[in-house]
């Protein structure tokens, strides 16, 4: 029981508004908004080997894209490998050591974009 004469002190909130505030500020900016988009991986050694048609190599360096021996700019990667298409085929993709994750990314959206063209990544 409260004694008579004594009265309630009334409750701030004006540093929990505050408190709540900066949390959703924090939150706010540490999240990010950008849509990630998954690239399927596999490496060479998955699966049944081929006996179809021997395979593209696509040969992956920081300031060069070989595709079987031939410079190609990655902006042309599809009409490069058009030619070489015959019904289904493959493509075994080698990076050098100074490549990023982004060019690879990059090289492997291209090629996703390819019909009937599946695509391995050799693991050195």
């Amino acid at each position: 029981m409260r004694e008579p004469g004594v009265r309630r002190r009334r409750l701030s909130l004006t540093s929990l508004i505050d408190v709540i505030f900066l949390l959703l500020l924090f939150f706010m900016l540490s999240s990010t908004f950008s849509r990630f988009s998954d690239v399927e991986l596999a490496s060479a050694g998955d699966g049944p080997p081929g006996d179809g048609p021997a395979p593209i190599f696509v040969q992956l360096r920081a300031d060069a894209l070989r595709v079987n021996a031939r410079d190609v700019p990655l902006d042309r990667l599809g009409a490069a490998l058009a030619p070489l298409i015959a019904g289904e085929a493959r493509a075994l993709v080698s990076t050098g050591a100074d490549v990023t994750a982004q060019r690879l990314t990059d090289l492997l959206v291209r090629l996703r974009g390819v019909e009937r063209l599946s695509v391995r990544v050799l693991v050195p």
